[in-house]
């Protein structure tokens, strides 16, 4: 390429050159060896093919514009997929790099690849990479990152002798659509849509409405003044300067709220003559049939359900699987030997194998009845006692199909009950607290937690399920691990990498298990009813943990570094059950996170501490709403944002309901679509649908979607686990953010 500016007459600079096709098998290294000359068609050049230098392969070479963007594409043939080694030739006469993003079917394979300078424009030199290819036709995009452009580009020769499985780089993560909304207020309809994990940096969008295009550019999202409710949008990704395939229309909130209609169970009566019927519950969304989208996985609860406490009989649990548009795909019937209540049943919805489809994992027992009609164990097996506790009888850990609710693979609950008493109480209280999460213990793959008891004996057991079969990863065990590690359970866990190895640890407490199940650290604290790691002090490194302490002789909340449980500060002891806590930035006049908890007084500096403000007024969820980095507060069925003086109401739902009692959670909460602010669902006061709101404010950030955050992904998982917390990234985002990194993830 000459430094030069391109002559006019030559070619302008969104022209695209192509010449007759010209493949030559190069047999001299490798008889799977094929070279793609740059001037060969269906290669393209986004410049003018030359042949003003000596020493080039083949007719040409393609002389790119000296601009970002202005690419040469390869369409490269592979007999089947796998990994395939791609080589270069180019020749740089000049002392700039020319950096370029390699693009293999769309994703970007390698950032930045440099072309480094060549003696002359007549030496030719190579950059050799390896890269994944599916079988059959592949397009190979070097798009420049910088305005010097490429290199002059002579060939691309992709070897796929002996073609393997592609060593897949980062962690398996969805293959999601755009999740293009349109959300109707009295200015227009404000259309968003996800940047995905798997995009290039320098990708850009057209939006259009029908098809007049309205927007272009590199923001997620537009308000389009004016438009109708009923407007159809779809939104292109351009790449390279090349406009990519439509995105499905855009998904419609009319009313500033989209519904989801769900079919409510009938309800039943006790043994002991007790009547009952159901209500929404928690939620969790995953692709189950492998479209793109996600749907719903809805918990069903009948109006007896029991804390552990409480003795009693309770209805059947059921799970139900949605789509977006209400078709019910499958429902679960965990029949009468799973007890109702929110810590019975720990459902975690997510793609743990790989084929593209989420599972339904969770407990299940004798009775059980799948979403096709199979009957784990004996169907008809009673095992509740006269107080409606369920202390004998098999255990077991199921995982469910995601298009059908069909079973996929049983294996016996670990660990199992054992001695009731061995718990701590001998009623059937603290046997049955479960918790579940998903967690990345090997970087790569997502495994499954499912974990008993933490009052006083915790075990925490990982499974894989591979190939259609669960297999036991590890398992900590604090009876095993020694008295140190017992008692430190919360009412919820996290998954988050503090060691910064590339694999996750399980957070659980006052105390965190390493990847490979040993136990990590724990700061000697006890129970607590809320839990929040984060990044919340970006000044500092690492993840952070907040914490309040239900033992009235310990300090009433803390902040501890997430890699070592090291206490940076806390508050005093407030001889009660500090109940609730939260951490996040929810003001922009303070550094980092804010922290704050029920007793403690006032708005705390997440770094040290000090108080610095009004207490906001709610401790309870939190979500992304408006425009800014600065995180909303979620309560009940509003939301808020905070101020100095007092909190401003942003949305009230309309005719919905909160869930599980005094804690008033939504049925889920997080970047569920569009851009990557936040959706909040709650179930509709009578329970006929899921009523999704989302925001109608425009946003000037510029955002990788939230659910290709592996930590913030696994926590929408985990959400539904007994006390339910809102969901946080591995990263900070709130005022003065620095920009994120680019996740490194495969999609499946």
């Amino acid at each position: 390429m000459h430094s030069r500016k391109r002559r006019v007459a030559l070619l302008s600079a969104c022209a695209v050159a192509t010449l007759g096709t010209v493949t030559t098998t190069v047999t001299a290294a490798s008889a799977a060896v094929t070279r793609y000359e740059a001037e060969a068609s269906p290669a393209t050049c986004a410049g003018a093919i030359e042949s003003n230098h000596t020493g080039f392969s083949g007719s040409g070479f393609c002389n790119g514009t000296n601009a970002v963007g202005s690419a040469a594409q390869f369409t490269v043939t592979a007999a089947a997929a796998g990994t395939a080694t791609i080589t270069i030739g180019y020749a740089n006469g000049t002392t700039a790099t020319r950096p370029a993003d390699v693009i293999v079917n769309g994703s970007v394979v390698q950032s930045a690849l440099t072309f480094d300078a060549t003696a002359n424009w007549d030496t030719w030199a190579t950059k050799t990479l390896s890269v994944s290819l599916v079988a059959g036709a592949n397009t190979v995009r070097l798009n420049p990152t910088s305005a010097d452009g490429l290199a002059n580009i002579d060939y691309l020769d992709a070897d796929t002798a002996g073609t393997t499985p592609p060593v897949e780089q980062g962690r398996q993560m969805e293959k999601l659509n755009r999740g293009v909304t349109s959300v109707h207020s009295g200015s227009g309809n404000l259309v968003s849509w996800r940047l995905l994990g798997t995009d290039p940096s320098s990708v850009t969008f057209n939006l259009y409405r029908g098809s007049t295009r309205v927007f272009s550019g590199a923001l997620t999202n537009y308000l389009d003044a004016g438009a109708a409710a009923d407007a159809v949008y779809t939104v292109r990704a351009v790449v390279g300067g090349v406009e990519q395939a439509a995105s499905p229309a855009a998904i419609t909130f009319a009313n500033g709220y989209r519904d989801v209609p769900l079919q409510i169970p009938a309800g039943g009566t006790t043994p002991d003559g007790v009547a009952y019927t159901y209500s929404a519950n928690d939620a969790s969304v995953g692709d189950l049939d492998g479209d793109g989208v996600l749907d719903f996985v809805v918990k069903w609860d009948p109006s007896n359900a029991k804390d552990n406490s409480q003795s009693g009989y309770t209805g059947n649990v059921y799970v139900d699987g949605y789509k977006l548009d209400g078709t019910r795909l499958w429902r679960i019937d965990l029949g009468r030997n799973i007890r109702a209540g929110a810590h019975y049943t720990q459902f975690q919805v997510y793609d743990l194998d790989g084929d593209g489809k989420a599972e339904v994992a969770m407990k299940t027992a004798d009775g059980t009845v799948s979403g096709t009609g199979q009957v784990i164990g004996s169907s008809s097996a009673d095992y509740r006692n006269s107080s409606g506790y369920i202390l004998s009888g098999p255990e077991y850990l199921t995982v469910f199909n995601g298009p059908n609710g069909a079973i996929r693979a049983t294996a016996n609950y670990v660990v199992p009950r054992g001695t009731v008493s061995s718990w701590g109480d001998s009623y059937g209280n603290r046997v049955d607290r479960f918790l579940a999460g998903v967690a990345y213990l090997d970087g790569k793959q997502p495994s499954l937690i499912m974990a008993r008891g933490y009052y006083t004996r915790s075990v925490i057991a990982a499974w894989d399920f591979r190939n259609g079969a669960l297999s036991q990863r590890w398992l900590f065990d604090s009876n095993v691990s020694g008295s140190t590690w017992t008692g430190r359970g919360n009412h919820q866990l996290s998954i988050a990498d503090v060691d910064a190895d590339g694999r996750d640890e399980v957070l659980y407490g006052s105390m965190a298990v390493d990847d490979n199940g040993a136990g990590l650290w724990t700061n000697g604290t006890h129970h607590g009813d809320a839990y929040h790691v984060g990044d919340l002090i970006p000044s500092r490194p690492g993840l952070e943990v907040f914490k309040p302490s239900e033992t009235t002789s310990e300090v009433a909340a803390w902040m501890a570094d997430a890699r070592t449980g090291q206490i940076i500060w806390s508050n005093p002891s407030c001889g009660c059950d500090n109940g609730r806590a939260v951490a996040d930035d929810v003001w922009a006049g303070s550094p980092g996170a804010e922290a704050w908890s029920s007793s403690p007084s006032g708005l705390r500096n997440g770094a040290t501490g000090a108080e610095i403000g009004r207490k906001p007024g709610s401790t309870n969820f939190l979500i992304w709403w408006d425009g800014d980095p600065v995180r909303e507060l979620l309560d009940a069925t509003h939301i808020d944002k905070y101020g100095t003086s007092s909190d401003t109401r942003l949305l009230t739902g309309s005719n919905v309901a909160s869930n599980n009692g005094t804690k008033s959670t939504p049925a889920l909460s997080g970047d569920l679509f569009g851009d990557w602010r936040e959706e909040v669902v709650w179930r509709t006061s009578d329970s006929s649908a899921l009523r999704i709101y989302a925001t109608p404010t425009p946003t000037d950030r510029r955002l990788y979607t939230l659910l290709h955050d592996a930590q913030y992904r696994v926590a929408l998982a985990w959400q539904n686990t007994a006390y339910n917390q809102p969901p946080h990234p591995s990263y900070f985002l709130g005022d003065g953010m620095s920009t994120p990194p680019a996740p490194v993830i495969y999609v499946r």
